[in-house]
């Protein structure tokens, strides 16, 4: 019997309404910046990446895309998740998401928006929405 080598993640790839916006906001946000980019039928890939190519997000712009939100209650994307050292880093990262338009409520339920923080058993844990409604979501793993 044959095993195969483990897989891990290469890049996370998003549908996004304003290719231009979502580029300078996850830019911003994650310190990722265009490399390359890769068309395809009916639009165009544009991968953006950190100095070390550690963290990979294609944005991804389709000509036929009506401008809809993203909901995760529909099949496709429910969210993207992402691991921060501590629970301090995602107080810091608060602030961080503040300063690039995402504002703290009591719930990440619209686009631009952050929750606070939830101490959870197996993680402490910040969710935020980008511009199009994606939820995205930083852990920080439990203290012992």
């Amino acid at each position: 019997m044959s095993t195969v080598s483990r897989a891990s993640l290469h890049h996370l790839a998003l549908t996004v309404t304003d290719l231009e916006s979502s580029v300078e906001w996850y830019g911003q946000v994650f310190d990722v910046h265009p490399v390359m980019d890769v068309p395809h039928p009916g639009g165009v890939g544009r991968i953006l990446a950190d100095a070390d190519h550690q963290l990979m997000i294609a944005l991804h712009r389709h000509e036929t895309n009506g401008g809809e939100l993203c909901a995760e209650t529909r099949t496709g994307l429910d969210h993207a998740g992402f691991t921060v050292p501590s629970r301090t880093d995602l107080e810091q990262w608060q602030d961080h998401l503040e300063a690039h338009g995402v504002v703290r409520s009591d719930q990440a339920d619209k686009p631009l928006t952050q929750s606070p923080i939830t101490d959870e058993p197996y993680a402490s844990v910040l969710v935020f929405r980008d511009r199009d409604n994606i939820q995205l979501e930083l852990f920080a793993p439990a203290q012992q």
